[in-house]
């Protein structure tokens, strides 16, 4: 189709583009319309301009350069309006008309009868030259561009995948996604502009210096540089965080902290640390290692909640974070070591370089997936998971209420899921889908959401408010959800996310579970460990395979400890897993691998009536089959976990302060690793106890984290 004037730009909105320029109620309103041959007459003027003429005197005009956001409509509005993607959607369906005369007309012997466009097919925002940039934005937009890449941002460029999967460029602090290939007014950034912002400047650029990407190929990183900079080449010139005497400095002061914990415990005086953690936060603000300043607060928190005896501490938490924060520190020097190829991954990504601040959002339609709970002798608080749909980003919403403040309000403490955030009650975000125009989100993905009249909404979840999710979010197979785990890279070189420390007592990955025909293969209660376990497989298409008959690996294990602060999440989870809210249809919570199957710690569930947040529903005691869980560990699994309590104890009361029992015990266990098979980790507790007895202190922390993450990588592997 070769009319003049025709808005190709236009033609490549899909449904879901319109969805997220505008927002699915304008876009659902407006398809049923078109089904139902409502179309306002359409006027193309020579100049690209589209005008819609309403039956109901609604006139709506969009310009060329423009997007839904900017054309002009009639309307009472104050804003986005479904004129405006009834326009766009009109403008296709005449364009689909006219294409398919055309084709009607041409006979079957015209060779030279030209084919309607077809807006599909792979492409690249990096197709986009200068002048497309310079017709676009303003010189102020573009400035500001240059001056954000000074920076050397680290964006993550997904390529294209298809018509509803365009190119997207994850940065450190928002997303944007590419929807049109003629026109970059339609690319959406989920900042608070939305459109036409500096963001969308550098996601290009990102992608130019991505270079060539095959579709649907995996997420590269790249660290983005001005083109005013001679940066094509990312080579050479790029700095090295990790040299300096500030560097080096701070890598000293991380070391002495992390040896003063091992050595003294996480249980000495706070008085003690407080100063400390302090004087190494500042120095990692000022270096602007912010996922180092990022653990070293998780550090801090879990120590604070360790001596306050608050339901959010987990020890092993604290030894994996004590781990992480070495080895972040080793590979980033890793990094920029000289190397024949770029590096998979750059030092200034793993050390969080240009990621801190906040961002106000635009319009947001966050669905829950659930919340976690926590208490403590001081205060009590609340996490709520959230996903965004649109970008597939997970946030966390975190709020927190002293005692102390509770008192001075004269009273005592409401419930806990009864307290105000955002001026709704906290069990309504929980178990809801909110609507907002008043967030915002930092780099890790925690965000706030302020109260404001008429500003923010909540609808209560659906059985079907997890459906717009996807992979890697969503994993519709066991299958593909233990090879996803398997093969992610560790965390001490990914993006530090709240997701991942938000679960009390649960490290991992956060992800929803859904599949076809999800059952039940079994659900017991281990009194002893108060865990309530179970295992879901899918149901064989012929029936003839039992669920007992399937290996673990195909089955996704499901443990839930009982906690205090939410009594009635075992109960709701017995009850959902019974069926009483019919078929299951979906399960969200921390997955990790433990013995090569999947493992988690669940928040919520859909079933074929209603949405079940566990840590929101009230308490209904259950009857629950008795069983205990201890004899499924494989041996080197449950050796290799045995070892890491070994050193979550150490970790707590302090290697100064152990005893012969202790180091007897801690002998023993290096016999066991050896006869095992697993020598490295027997070398390296037995070169542990050495240095305790020797002067040789400072190795101690090198050699604590690597038998760490050795261990933590034996426990989640497949026995074999």
């Amino acid at each position: 189709m070769t009319s003049p004037g025709l808005r190709t730009d236009l033609l490549e909105l899909t449904p879901e583009a319109l969805t997220a320029l505008a927002n699915a109620g304008f876009v659902k309103r407006a398809q049923k319309d078109v089904a139902a041959g409502l179309l306002p007459r359409l006027e193309i003027g020579a100049d690209g301009v589209v005008q819609a003429h309403f039956d109901d005197g609604v006139r709506t005009s969009l310009p060329t350069g423009r997007t839904l956001r900017d054309a002009q409509c009639s309307c009472p509005a104050s804003g986005m309006c479904r004129h405006r993607v009834m326009l766009v959607l009109a403008y296709q369906a005449q364009a689909a008309s006219a294409a398919a005369t055309q084709q009607a007309e041409a006979t079957p012997t015209d060779d030279n009868a030209e084919a309607p466009a077809e807006p599909g097919g792979a492409w690249s925002p990096a197709e986009f030259d200068d002048a497309a940039l310079a017709a676009s934005f303003a010189p102020s937009v573009l400035e500001q561009a240059h001056k954000l890449a000074l920076a050397r941002p680290v964006v993550g460029v997904q390529a294209w995948r298809s018509a509803n999967a365009p190119p997207v460029a994850r940065l450190p602090m928002c997303s944007v996604r590419f929807f049109s290939r003629s026109s970059l007014v339609h690319a959406r950034c989920d900042c608070k502009q939305g459109s036409g912002c500096a963001h969308v400047v550098i996601a290009l650029w990102a992608f130019r210096q991505a270079g060539a990407l095959q579709p649907g190929s995996a997420e590269v990183m790249v660290e983005v540089q001005s083109p005013a900079s001679n940066g094509a080449d990312t080579g050479s010139s790029a700095p090295q965080p990790m040299q300096g005497a500030a560097a080096q400095t701070l890598r000293a002061q991380i070391d002495a902290l992390l040896l003063s914990l091992w050595l003294d415990g996480s249980s000495q005086p706070l008085m003690a640390l407080a100063a400390r953690f302090e004087a190494v936060r500042d120095q990692a603000r000022a270096l602007a290692w912010n996922w180092i300043d990022d653990a070293l607060d998780e550090l801090w928190q879990l120590v604070q909640a360790q001596q306050a005896r608050s339901s959010r501490f987990e020890p092993l938490r604290l030894v994996r974070v004590l781990a992480e924060l070495w080895a972040r520190l080793q590979a980033a020097a890793h990094a920029e070591r000289p190397q024949q190829t770029r590096p998979a991954l750059l030092a200034s990504q793993i050390l969080g370089i240009g990621v801190k601040g906040e961002v106000a959002l635009d319009h947001l339609r966050l669905v829950s997936l659930g919340a976690e709970l926590w208490s403590d002798e001081t205060g009590e608080g609340a996490s709520i998971l959230f996903a965004d749909p649109d970008t597939q980003n997970v946030t966390v919403l975190e709020r927190q209420w002293t005692r102390a403040a509770d008192i001075a309000a004269g009273g005592t403490a409401p419930n806990l899921l009864g307290r105000r955030v955002a001026g709704f009650p906290l069990r309504q975000l929980a178990s809801g889908q909110v609507i907002t125009k008043t967030a915002t989100r930092r780099a890790n993905g925690l965000v706030d959401i302020t109260a404001g009249a008429r500003q923010t909404g909540v609808l209560p979840l659906s059985p079907k408010s997890w459906d717009d999710l996807v992979a890697p979010l969503r994993q519709d197979s066991i299958a593909a959800l233990v090879a996803h785990l398997r093969d992610a890279p560790p965390d001490f070189v990914r993006p530090r996310q709240a997701a991942s420390g938000a679960s009390a007592g649960a490290s991992g990955q956060l992800h929803v579970v859904a599949f076809e025909r999800m059952e039940v293969a079994s659900c017991h209660w281990d009194a002893a460990a108060q865990v309530l376990h179970a295992r879901l497989g899918q149901a064989a298409a012929d029936e003839t395979q039992d669920a007992d008959e399937r290996g673990d690996t195909e089955l996704l294990h499901l443990a839930l400890p009982h906690r205090a602060v939410s009594p009635g999440a075992v109960d709701a989870l017995a009850r959902a897993l019974a069926g009483e809210w019919g078929a299951l249809r979906a399960v969200a919570g921390t997955v990790h691998l433990q013995g090569g199957r999947a493992v988690m710690q669940p928040l919520s569930l859909l079933t074929a009536q209603r949405a079940v947040v566990l840590q929101a529903e009230a308490v209904a005691p259950q009857p629950l089959a008795l069983q205990s869980d201890a004899e499924e560990t494989p041996a080197l699994n449950a050796l290799a976990a045995d070892t890491l309590e070994l050193l979550a104890l150490w970790l707590r009361q302090g290697l100064r302060h152990q005893g012969g029992g202790a180091l007897s015990r801690a002998e023993a266990q290096v016999l066991r690793l050896k006869q095992s098979g697993l020598g490295h980790g027997a070398s390296l507790l037995g070169a542990v106890l050495e240095n305790m007895r020797s002067a040789q202190r400072p190795a101690l922390v090198a050699q604590l984290a690597m038998l760490g993450l050795l261990m933590q990588g034996v426990a989640q592997s497949a026995a074999h």
